[in-house]
């Protein structure tokens, strides 16, 4: 099981903020993607919340 682990350390997560149109969202490196805003600042917010949460 050990070496298992070590095969597979844990993801870090990487989030980033994309624009689309009018809107922003936040997108992170494990698949989660933030709901679109409207302001930029909202979405770092999202994307800061994702990698402070209980599973990152």
């Amino acid at each position: 099981m050990a070496q298992q682990d070590e095969a597979n350390p844990p993801q870090e997560h990487r989030t980033t903020t994309t624009e689309q149109g009018r809107f922003c969202l936040a997108r992170c490196t494990c698949g989660w993607r933030g709901p679109a805003r409207r302001a930029r600042s909202l979405a770092r917010t999202d994307a800061t919340t994702h990698t402070a949460g209980p599973f990152a």
